[in-house]
């Protein structure tokens, strides 16, 4: 009796147990099957065109002519300071002055002087029996009567008192920008500032060894500061050192046309050397991924809209694309014409289906 008791409790709870099961399935919603996604991603057609090989080095910034000014007269009181850091001047232009109050009056004195000198010197000559016309006066007489009038060193104290004036003053020696100013209105000092010529610079860079038969004299090449490296400016190797240093490295030397404000002494540069190469199948960096150790791209199959998985070796790269042939380990080929997937490719695998968003 003890078993039939058991028998008939457990067939009770599996009848209940399938009474509730299909009432949960009359209350569950109906599930649809579910579409596929459908990437869609950006693609290129693949042409034979040039690459450019890249190399990339540092340099920095010099001005082509940089010259440190010294204030006139060292140690004497400045009486004016015409300039500020940052000012661009031209060649010629007064750029500070000491006093010069007792230079002018020597200046007064010697002119006084040699007027004073000149009609003794006239006396003198119409004594010998000449007139004031000078040109027809024999040289070495005229010279004699310059000395032994004072006209001579009168005529050499004005030139060395209007000298001491100048020597007041001091002008900028070549076209340039105003920098480390030191000089200040009324005080003593001996260094004033630093004046740069930035209408070119020169950047210095070093390469490897290995490198060297990339670059040459005349080349163009692509300059850009570090703190706006979207801005490039066209520069040409002047120089390329022909000595190789004890790390293997070769100087060069290039100039660039300041043709910007960005532009300044002392800064910090890219430096990019180009090469072209023609006749390459040339796509964007982010087309390639790396699957199982190799490089892989996806081209779009038009009559499937689906992704194909193609193995490929990079040949070349620089910043933003790479140049690339079929696979030769996995024996694959990409020919002119093939439809490179160029977005999305993260999430892509093999005969993944796809839509072109810029077709």
């Amino acid at each position: 009796m003890y078993r039939n008791f058991i028998y008939i409790a457990c067939s009770f709870a599996l009848l209940a147990m399938m009474s509730s099961c299909k009432e949960n399935e009359k209350n569950a919603p109906e599930v649809s099957e579910q579409e596929q996604t459908i990437v869609e991603v950006d693609t290129l057609s693949l042409h034979s065109q040039v690459f450019y090989k890249q190399l990339l080095c540092n340099g920095k910034l010099t001005a082509i002519r940089k010259a440190d000014l010294q204030c006139p007269k060292q140690g004497e009181i400045l009486q004016s300071v015409s300039v500020k850091n940052g000012d661009y001047v031209t060649k010629g232009t007064l750029l500070a002055t000491i006093d010069i109050q007792d230079k002018m009056a020597e200046l007064e004195k010697a002119k006084h002087d040699l007027e004073r000198a000149k009609v003794e010197l006239q006396d003198k000559l119409i004594g010998l029996g000449y007139d004031e016309n000078l040109s027809k006066i024999p040289a070495d007489v005229l010279h004699r009567a310059e000395i032994t009038s004072g006209y001579y060193s009168t005529k050499f104290q004005l030139e060395t008192a209007q000298k001491a004036i100048e020597d007041c003053r001091l002008y900028a020696p070549f076209d340039g920008k105003i920098a480390n100013l030191e000089a200040r209105a009324h005080q003593a000092g001996s260094k004033f500032c630093t004046l740069i010529d930035d209408s070119f610079f020169e950047v210095d860079f070093k390469i490897l060894e290995a490198e060297l038969l990339f670059v040459k004299e005349g080349q163009t090449v692509r300059i850009s500061p570090f703190i706006s490296e979207k801005e490039a400016y066209n520069g040409i190797i002047t120089e390329i050192n022909p000595t190789i240093d004890e790390k293997g490295m070769v100087k060069v030397k290039a100039r660039i046309k300041n043709t910007s404000s960005t532009l300044m002494d002392g800064m910090n540069v890219r430096i990019i050397v180009e090469n072209a190469v023609p006749d390459m199948f040339v796509v964007p960096k982010e087309s390639v991924v790396e699957r199982d150790g190799y490089h892989v791209i996806f081209l779009y199959d038009s009559k499937t809209n689906r992704a194909v998985w193609t193995y490929v070796d990079i040949v070349y790269s620089n910043l933003s694309s790479f140049a690339i042939t079929g696979c030769a380990g996995k024996e694959t080929e990409i020919h002119e014409g093939d439809i490179v997937i160029t977005s999305g490719n993260l999430n892509l695998a093999d005969e993944t289906e796809v839509r072109i968003s810029n077709k």
